[in-house]
């Protein structure tokens, strides 16, 4: 993951709220007769080339660049805060 501001191009409220996906598998056997499990290996994680980011306000997936690539397009700008109370 890239240590940049995410930005969700969906719901366009989101800017601190995700989670990363990622994809395992498990190979089983079967036995014909009964259906029970006879087999079962242990997960393994698919590597992918992109992570697949998940928004946790809307529940929009989708890859890492197109959150990065949003939050490019409409910046979050810092503004300095003068309190009114002292």
């Amino acid at each position: 993951m890239q240590e940049k501001p995410y930005y969700c191009p969906e719901c366009r409220s989101n800017r601190t709220k995700f989670r990363v996906l990622s994809t395992t598998y498990r190979s089983f056997m079967k036995d014909a007769i009964t259906g029970m499990v006879q087999n079962l290996t242990e997960p393994i994680t698919i590597e992918e080339t992109e992570p697949t980011i998940g928004c946790l306000v809307c529940g929009f997936t989708g890859n890492e660049m197109r959150f990065i690539k949003q939050a490019e397009r409409e910046p979050r700008v810092m503004t300095p805060t003068t309190p009114a109370y002292r």
